[in-house]
């Protein structure tokens, strides 16, 4: 029974593994309109890179929970839980990144001849998420709040991407996720809040009764008419409210 929160670990690293293979597997395609404007494209293979990045997600939460169902926590699972998370929160999110800034650049005139060495600053996400991670397994006073954003929320702002790319109607959201400086800002903003001290909400609750989870309650609200309204726009939306609402209502971790 000891190692089956292990086990939901490991498939976690499966699947962050899985979201690694898809977005590798993505080549650019140009093409060109009536105009002759040159217009640029992703498999849309990146969206199951997407979708393995949530699946990765679900098993996050479930070894948790089974761990403490049977009573099986220990400083091995803790240390598992971390590698596999720099995986499915860092790595693959850091290479999604990548991806939009090869599109980004393609974009441009002569942008297929791009450096690499523009493209490297998405990396940024999977060393602070990593450096997140390692911080995170030596202290113990992150219980009910945690010190900085937690890497598997970023890694899910970022895995929406894809799919905002592909499902979003909006020519305006679509140009926002090829600007190149939209994106620098994004990967510098977010790393930043991984591995800063700033208080952030952790969804655990002491008890229900509503006061001292105001906070919490207002993000699932948030939440919930943010999914029923703007698709997968809400993973933003609710990314920047759980930041907003960490400031405003934590004080102190």
């Amino acid at each position: 029974m000891k190692h089956i929160p292990n086990l939901f670990t490991l498939i976690n690293l499966v699947f962050g593994c899985l979201a690694v293979i898809f977005i590798l597997q993505n080549g650019l395609v140009l093409r060109y309109d009536d105009e002759g404007v040159q217009l640029v494209a992703i498999s849309e293979n990146l969206r199951l890179a997407s979708v393995f990045i949530g699946c990765a997600a679900v098993v996050d939460f479930l070894d948790g929970f089974v761990a403490r169902l049977f009573n099986a926590t220990s400083d091995l699972g803790k240390q598992l839980d971390s590698l596999a998370d720099v995986v499915s929160f860092g790595v693959a999110p850091a290479l999604i990144m990548y991806q939009f800034l090869r599109m980004a650049y393609v974009s441009d005139v002569d942008g297929v001849n791009i450096s690499m060495i523009w493209l490297l600053p998405a990396l940024l996400i999977a060393v602070a998420s990593a450096y997140r991670l390692g911080k995170f397994n030596i202290d113990t006073s992150q219980q009910y709040g945690f010190k900085g954003v937690p890497t598997p929320a970023v890694g899910l702002f970022i895995a929406s991407f894809p799919l905002i790319y592909f499902g979003e109607s909006s020519d305006f959201i679509v140009a926002l996720l090829l600007n190149k400086w939209v994106l620098y800002t994004i990967i510098v903003v977010v790393s930043w809040l991984m591995i800063s001290n700033l208080p952030m909400l952790a969804m655990k609750f002491k008890h229900y009764a509503f006061s001292g989870n105001l906070s919490r309650y207002l993000l699932l609200i948030i939440g919930i008419v943010a999914a029923l309204t703007l698709g997968w726009l809400a993973v933003p939306v609710i990314f920047i409210a759980y930041i907003i609402l960490s400031l405003v209502f934590n004080k102190q971790v």
